[in-house]
């Protein structure tokens, strides 16, 4: 996630970092370049360029398109926004079983403390299982001797939501844990669990394939074919006006397409890094370990 002040003034013209312009430069340039020659064939008096093309069929194509894109960046918005909120959640069960395990499992702390690390260990393998990134090595770390076992599991962060059950079952079986309060505890890890699900499902669904081809066609088309029908009546400023509307129908092309992924590694994507950081902190600070980490600063004005 871009983390860095609002842009006043100048700043909005040549501002680069955070913004959507390097990801697109190409495709825009490439427009520039078809519209530069275009309206040197215009300049030439070349019959089909000087002539131009109707107006009026860009002007519907360019409002349909405007139209399919809002929908298509609200659609991928909405997923950026529920990745979000779940994660949110995620921290709020997180931070209400490690409060009820302080006060519930006092008198065991070697088992609060293994329960609490073993939900540090969720919170980074379910990160590392949404980036496609080594669930067992974001795990380990927060194993306690003897849950070794748990890394031949193919879903790791479900694993470890299974262990912290089994570990309260222990109490819950000798009369240590009332069983209305281990009902506490498995309403907390039942939240997490659905969190997961929840996570999974956004990650494993992608809007239509058939929709995104027909914006990025209509983008394209629409983009190419517009020098054909300004260079007639605008001459030598048809590149600049063909560049600003790639700049801006490419621009919400590409923000829906990093929008619609928010566990990627993309500048808009969620900062899952920093939300465990956060988590991790919370976490040990409860169980009065110290020295504890360091939250994650930006770096490059970029918060992963």
């Amino acid at each position: 996630m871009i983390i860095r002040p609002r842009p006043r003034g100048w700043q909005l013209l040549y501002i680069l970092r955070g913004s959507i312009v390097p990801a697109i430069a190409p495709r825009v340039l490439a427009i520039g370049m078809l519209a530069v020659a275009v309206a040197l064939l215009a300049k030439l008096h070349h019959p089909f360029a000087a002539d131009g093309l109707a107006v009026a069929p860009f002007t519907l194509l360019g409002l349909v398109l405007s139209i399919f894109l809002s929908f298509r960046n609200n659609a991928c918005h909405e997923r950026w926004w529920e990745g979000r909120k779940l994660w949110g959640q995620l921290l709020i069960e997180t931070r209400s079983f490690v409060r009820q395990g302080n006060a519930l499992l006092a008198d065991d702390a070697p088992l609060r403390r293994r329960v609490s690390r073993l939900l540090v260990g969720f919170a980074h393998a379910l990160a590392a299982r949404l980036r496609g990134r080594d669930e067992a090595a974001a795990a380990v770390p927060w194993l306690a001797p003897g849950q070794q076992a748990l890394l031949q599991r193919q879903n790791i962060p479900d694993g470890l939501l299974a262990l912290v059950a089994a570990e309260l079952a222990v109490p819950l079986r000798g009369g240590r844990l009332d069983p209305y309060l281990y009902a506490c505890f498995e309403q907390r890890l039942h939240a997490l669990s659905s969190v997961q699900a929840a996570c999974e499902r956004i990650a494993g669904t992608p809007l239509p394939f058939a929709y995104t081809l027909l914006l990025h066609r209509c983008a394209w088309l629409f983009c190419v074919l517009l020098p054909f029908g300004l260079a007639g009546a605008l001459g030598w400023a048809t590149p600049v006006v063909s560049m600003l509307l790639a700049y801006a129908f490419f621009g919400l092309d590409q923000l829906g397409e990093e929008l619609e992924e928010p566990f990627g590694l993309e500048p808009n994507d969620l900062p899952l890094d920093a939300m465990v950081r956060t988590l991790e902190i919370d976490v040990l600070d409860a169980l009065g370990e110290h020295p504890l980490p360091e939250p994650l600063q930006p770096q490059g004005y970029l918060l992963q």
